[in-house]
């Protein structure tokens, strides 16, 4: 079975993006032979994801570092735009570090003794509104300990400036009430600088940052003898005359063998976020020079690090167990009854009663995960076990917009397969296509997504895969990309509704596109192939 994505080209080169999906603001730290990677996950449960690699290429979903959001009543509802924003990932004093901001509560801290835990509950280091971006740095020649941070306009008011403080070693405090360490309002034609990165090197403090907003910016680097300041600047990353907008917000990483490499996002729409790895080297003025000469490359020659099998993080599931995998995330903190526990394979999600049934942009319940690349076919099979009217349960593509495919059950008890969808402006779903029996409650549901995000939706309740409704051009959220979703609800009410069982979720590349021939003229939607299961 082919991946939708690689970056290892098997010949000692890769190719950008090394991570085809949406990880956002990514951090990275080096431990030993093991380099580890966070993410932003905004309103998502669990949170803090952790990739792991051994040649910065070939990545692997390890986990999650937070298990709910907190304040958790905050987040008992979908927060697409708030939550874990811009995480800074370090090691120090034989633990793993993670400090976030969140937006509207401020900056906080966990740490754990191994990346895979235990870690600590989140510790408020910094109460307020609008505190994002928060990184930290310990001295390991002085003793001290530092914080920087950006801000977000939308909370705060402010915005362009990074903000320092002193910090207890402990992690636990700050030392003063910090001043600000760059104004970027002060340097001609920088905007919307944000994402800061803390390091030390040759004597400098080095604050890797990027500026200009995420579609259109750069990468720039700022260096000082005194942690306060004053900052000299320089852009160091730039789109220039490729095709790579923005190049935005990473970390720094150097390697066993002394290189080093950038690890940066790129803003893709619909697709979110998507992780670059660029070569990097310093000039004769101390400067680092990123990409080629100051561009992103498209294809490089891999760090120098032993062989490593190719890998992606993980996209396909049979939900052993009955339990998903590391790669699916709630749309808010998860509430016990969401699943039934079973022993064998296949998930089997509860019909949740909700008013907000016609809405899933509003359902804490679905249960997401990103696109796993620019082209691919996405396949799971549905059991609908309810008799209860209004039941229904699907697979989805969920954003600003969404659209989804799957079952419901009629005002008769009978389950029919339903092809729904709403715009970004509407409040409520409407039909996407006409229904048809599915007289077992058992659908194979097949989504193929192309170029520019555009998914076409498809079908097998027994008779081969039948398109279904019109192409659906799939939309971001306000700092997230669109994502997979698989849900089960009912109507208001109470007592039990019944269950969804979703087994064999399966993504493929693209391929080639298909022609359906009708066999009934009267039946233009009936085509003759079989599935291709």
């Amino acid at each position: 079975m082919s991946r939708p994505w690689t970056s290892d080209l098997g010949d000692g080169t890769y190719r950008n993006p090394v991570l085809n999906s949406d990880w956002s603001d990514p951090d990275v730290v080096r431990v030993g032979d093991d380099y580890h990677l966070t993410a932003s996950s905004f309103g998502r449960s669990p949170g803090l994801p952790l990739l792991h690699s051994r040649d910065l290429v070939n990545w692997t979903l390890a986990g999650h570092a937070l298990d709910r959001l907190e304040p958790a009543a905050d987040f008992a509802a979908p927060r697409h735009d708030r939550g874990v924003w811009a995480p800074s990932l370090r090691h120090h004093g034989g633990r793993f570090w993670i400090f976030w901001g969140d937006p509207d509560h401020g900056v906080q801290q966990i740490n754990a003794p191994d990346i895979t835990g235990p870690w600590t509950a989140p510790h408020l280091l910094k109460a307020g509104r609008g505190l994002i971006d928060a990184c930290p740095l310990w001295d390991e020649e002085t003793g001290d300990a530092y914080l920087v941070h950006g801000w977000a306009k939308s909370r705060s008011g402010i915005k362009n400036r990074l903000t320092g403080h002193r910090m207890s070693p402990d992690g636990r405090g700050l030392l003063d009430e910090g001043r600000t360490v760059v104004d970027a309002d002060r340097i001609p034609g920088w905007f919307t600088l944000e994402g800061p990165k803390l390091y030390r090197r040759d004597g400098y403090f080095w604050i890797f940052a990027p500026a200009g907003g995420v579609e259109t910016g750069w990468q720039g680097a700022f260096r000082s003898r005194n942690f306060f300041g004053p900052y000299e600047e320089r852009v160091v990353l730039a789109q220039g005359r490729t095709d790579v907008n923005g190049p935005h917000q990473g970390g720094w990483v150097r390697t066993p063998a002394g290189e080093d490499w950038f690890l940066h996002f790129q803003a893709r729409g619909a697709y979110g976020r998507v992780v670059h790895l660029q070569p990097m080297r310093w000039d004769a003025g101390g400067w680092p020079v990123i990409g080629d000469a100051g561009e992103p490359v498209s294809r490089h020659t891999k760090p120098a690090a032993p062989a490593q099998p190719t890998a992606a993080p993980a996209v396909d599931d049979d939900f052993p167990g009955g339990r998903p995998g590391e790669q699916w995330q709630w749309t808010a903190n998860p509430q016990p009854g969401w699943t039934v526990p079973h022993a064998g394979d296949g998930l089997r999600l509860t019909c949740v009663r909700t008013a907000d049934e016609h809405d899933l942009r509003l359902l804490p319940n679905v249960l997401v995960q990103r696109l796993p690349a620019e082209e691919f076919d996405v396949e799971v099979d549905l059991a609908l076990d309810s008799g209860e009217p209004g039941a229904k349960a699907g697979l989805a593509v969920l954003g600003d917009a969404f659209s989804w495919i799957g079952l419901a059950v009629a005002a008769d008890g009978t389950p029919r397969l339903v092809h729904r969808f709403a715009e970004g402006v509407a409040a409520h779903e409407r039909d996407a296509a006409g229904s048809r029996a599915s007289p077992d409650g058992r659908a194979r549901l097949r989504i193929e997504v192309t170029a520019g995000a555009r998914c076409r939706f498809f079908a097998d309740t027994g008779e081969g895969f039948r398109p279904s409704g019109q192409v659906f051009a799939a939309t971001p959220w306000r700092w997230v990309g669109a994502l997979l979703g698989l849900f089960a609800t009912a109507p208001a009410g109470t007592g039990r509704a019944g269950s969804a069982r979703f087994s064999t979720f399966r993504t493929t590349g693209p391929h080639p596109p298909q022609t359906y021939t009708p066999t009934d003229p009267s039946r233009p939607d009936r085509p003759t192939e079989k599935s291709r299961r």
